[in-house]
C-alpha cells in the first residue's frame, strides 16, 4: 500500500475524520493498553509463526478460489470468481481475527473473552479459538438471532462458552453489543473484549482489518496466478465490515481495479427495514467511534434490519467511510429478495451453499457480470457458508 493507507490509522486511530476513541478516559487507557500490547506482540516472530502456522494446520488456509462456471453462464457476461472464505475451519472469515485476538488476550493474562455475534460466525469462531488456546469466553447474542441462527447456537454451547440471550430493544446485533460491553466494563482489566468486526474504539479497527488482510493478500497472488491479472471488480459484504476490507486492503493501490461494498437494502432503502449505512447514514458517533451510521434527529442509533443477521448494524468500519469519502470504494445495496435468489441460484448452479450475508455480494455480482462484456472479471469473496441459513430459508421460501 502507499503511504496514505500504510500510515492509517493515526496514532489517535483515526482513517481521515473516522475512528478514534469516544470513550471515558479509564476505559481509553485500556484501549491503550491493548493497543501497545498488539503493537509489540503482533511484531514478534514467534506471534506471527504461531498465528500463520494455525492459519494454514488450523484454519485451512489458504482458502481457494474458485471459477463459477455454471453462475457465470446464466448470466452471460463477465466471469464471476469466488473467494472461497465458507471453507476455513468454522464455516466463515472471522476464524481469521478471532484467533490472533484469542492469542492477544491470552499474552496478556486476560481471564476470559467477551464478544457479541449476529448471525453466530463470530460467536463460533470465538468459542472455538478460546477453546484452543484455553481461555474462558462469554458470547451475547440477540434474543431473535439465537431463534434463528439455531445451528450455531448449538456449536457454540458444545464448544464450552457462556452463551447470554439478549432481549432489550430489537433483540439483534445492536443490542447485543450494548449487552457485552456493558458486561466487559465490570472488569476491563481483566476481561478481553473481542469485536467481531472492524467497528469500536481504537485498535480494534486496526487489529480486526490487520488479522483479515490475510485474505486480499491471498487473493492478489493467487488471482494472478490463475489468471495472470488482477481481477478488474472486487465486491464483498458490508455491515460492520470485516470481511471487505481484508480483500480490498491488498488492493488499495491498483486503480484498474474496482471495489465496490454490498450493504443490506432489506425490505426496501424506502423503509425503515434496510441497514444501508454507507448509502443512508450520516456522520456520528457510535460504540466508542465515529462513522457513518443510521440515526435519530437525536443522534441515536436507528433500529435496523437484515435477513442476514451478520448484517444488521447501524453502524460501520472507519476505514469504510474514509474510501467512501475519498471514492475509492464504492457501495452499493441488494434487497432481501435479490440476496434469497442468489443464495438459491449459487446453490443450484454450483453447489455452494452461501451464508446470507455474503449472498448479497454474489447478487450484486450476478447483476454487474450482465452489464459486463465477457473478458471482464469479478471476484467475491464468498465470507462465509449457509449452514446456519438453511432451515431459515427453507422456512422462509416454503421449500
Amino acid at each position: 500500500m502507499t503511504k496514505q493507507f500504510l500510515e492509517m490509522p493515526d496514532k489517535d486511530g483515526y482513517f481521515g475524520e473516522y475512528g478514534g476513541q469516544i470513550i471515558p478516559p479509564e476505559l481509553k487507557a485500556v484501549m491503550d493498553d491493548i493497543n501497545d500490547a498488539y503493537e509489540k506482540v503482533s511484531q514478534t516472530e514467534a506471534f506471527q509463526t504461531e498465528l500463520h502456522d494455525l492459519y494454514a494446520d488450523y484454519v485451512g488456509r489458504p482458502s481457494p478460489i474458485f471459477f463459477a462456471k455454471r453462475l457465470t453462464a446464466q448470466q452471460n457476461g463477465a466471469r464471476i470468481f469466488l473467494k472461497r472464505e465458507d471453507l476455513n475451519h468454522t464455516g466463515a472469515h472471522k476464524i481469521n481475527h478471532c484467533l490472533g485476538e484469542a492469542l492477544l488476550a491470552k499474552h496478556m493474562g486476560k481471564t476470559k473473552v467477551l464478544a457479541e455475534t449476529g448471525a453466530g460466525q463470530h460467536g463460533v469462531a470465538l468459542a472455538t479459538a478460546c477453546a484452543l488456546v484455553g481461555i474462558d469466553c462469554e458470547i451475547h447474542m440477540g434474543e431473535i438471532d439465537i431463534k434463528k441462527e439455531h445451528p450455531n447456537v448449538t456449536k457454540m454451547k458444545i464448544l464450552g462458552c457462556k452463551l447470554i440471550s439478549v432481549s432489550r430493544g430489537t433483540k439483534t446485533l445492536k443490542d447485543a453489543v450494548d449487552s457485552a460491553f456493558e458486561e466487559y466494563l465490570q472488569d476491563p482489566v481483566n476481561f478481553f473484549y473481542a469485536i467481531g468486526s472492524v467497528v469500536g474504539p481504537h485498535p480494534f479497527p486496526k487489529m480486526v482489518r490487520d488479522f483479515q488482510s490475510i485474505v486480499g493478500i491471498e487473493a492478489r497472488e493467487q488471482f494472478q496466478q490463475k489468471e495472470g491479472c488482477l481481477p478488474d471488480y472486487l465486491l464483498a459484504c458490508v455491515g460492520g465490515g470485516s470481511n471487505s476490507i481484508g480483500l480490498f486492503s491488498a488492493f488499495l493501490d491498483d486503480e484498474n481495479v474496482e471495489m465496490i461494498g454490498i450493504e443490506p437494502a432489506g425490505k426496501g432503502l424506502d423503509t425503515p427495514d434496510n441497514a444501508a449505512t454507507l448509502t443512508l447514514g450520516s456522520k456520528g458517533s457510535i460504540h466508542g467511534f465515529e462513522c457513518y451510521n443510521l440515526q435519530d434527529q437525536d443522534g441515536m442509533p436507528l433500529p435496523v434490519y437484515s435477513i442476514a443477521s451478520g448484517l444488521d448494524y447501524p453502524g460501520v468500519g472507519p476505514q469504510h467511510c474514509y474510501l467512501k469519502d475519498i471514492e475509492r470504494v464504492k457501495y452499493e445495496t441488494i434487497d432481501d429478495k435479490e440476496c434469497l435468489d442468489a443464495f438459491m441460484q449459487l446453490s443450484r448452479l454450483e453447489g455452494i451453499i452461501p451464508a446470507l450475508e455474503s449472498a448479497h455480494a454474489v447478487a450484486y455480482a450476478m447483476k454487474l457480470a450482465k452489464k459486463l462484456p465477457k473478458e471482464k472479471t469479478i471476484l467475491v469473496n464468498l465470507s462465509g457458508r449457509g449452514d446456519k441459513d438453511a432451515d431459515f430459508v427453507a422456512e422462509y421460501l416454503s421449500l
